[in-house]
């Protein structure tokens, strides 16, 4: 399972919070963006039990990190 998470960051900590998600396991691909979030996450999990975790224990407690909004991806092939 695949999802992409897009996260707002305290003013001043993208760069920490990116250099931490990049660490994260399940973490395929982490990086700074412009718009409406500072940065997105790419996760690989093996189920959404497994995702909940990855983004409850993993992801939300990093000092920084203010809110995400997780996007489920869907194979259409």
């Amino acid at each position: 399972m695949k999802a992409y998470v897009m996260i707002n960051i305290r003013t001043g900590e993208i760069r920490d919070v990116v250099q931490h998600l990049q660490r994260v396991d399940g973490v395929q691909e982490a990086s700074m963006t412009l718009g409406p979030y500072d940065a997105v996450a790419t996760i690989n999990a093996k189920d959404i039990q497994h995702l909940g975790n990855i983004l409850a224990s993993h992801i939300q407690p990093i000092p920084g990190v203010l809110e995400t909004l997780t996007c489920l991806a869907i194979d259409i092939s």
